[in-house]
């Protein structure tokens, strides 16, 4: 038999398999215990609602990106560069569950969970310009972070270190700093 947590990592990435197919709103929790063979109320013991599910799934993510911010921001020596490449390296590692986020934009909302994801831009802009930057500088971290974080999505079969080094590259040329 199945340990709990083996059985509970196994429905997330089935749910993480699915909702990235199908959407998480076209995907009923019955859908998702049938492809597992276990019963609905055997998912249940596990996951409350398909809303505890999704966010069982972006919390190791969304715990991630807080750790990385708030290293950021203890630091008075980060460079913008440092920034830049430990963001992608975050956003590369998460690529998956940052494309079921953007693709579930609306069921995530609700969740509360894009909030957090757009506050950490303001975050870092605030790291790398400082708390009153003038909307030009905001703007190209917009572009320059947004950017990076897209990257990592659209070019998913690229060598990791080509792809690093050509998106740290053009977000440091958007924030328009080279350290």
């Amino acid at each position: 038999m199945a340990r709990q947590s083996d059985t509970k990592q196994r429905i997330m990435q089935t749910a993480r398999e699915l909702f990235a197919r199908q959407g998480v709103q076209q995907t009923s929790l019955q859908e998702i215990a049938d492809r597992l063979g276990i019963t609905k109320p055997a998912l249940y013991y596990h996951f409350t609602s398909r809303e505890d599910l999704v966010r069982s799934i972006v919390t190791p993510l969304l715990d991630d990106g807080e750790k990385f911010l708030s290293r950021m921001e203890q630091r008075s020596d980060v460079t913008p560069r440092e920034i830049v490449e430990g963001f992608f390296d975050f956003h590369h590692r998460h690529r998956k569950d940052m494309l079921l986020l953007l693709t579930e934009m609306t069921t995530l909302a609700e969740l509360g969970l894009i909030d957090v994801v757009l506050a950490w831009r303001g975050r870092l802009t605030r790291i790398v310009f400082g708390p009153d930057a003038p909307l030009w500088q905001q703007t190209r971290a917009v572009l320059a972070f947004g950017g990076l974080q897209d990257c990592t999505m659209q070019f998913p079969d690229a060598p990791f270190d080509e792809l690093k080094a050509a998106a740290v590259e053009a977000a440091c040329a958007a924030l328009g700093t080279d350290s």
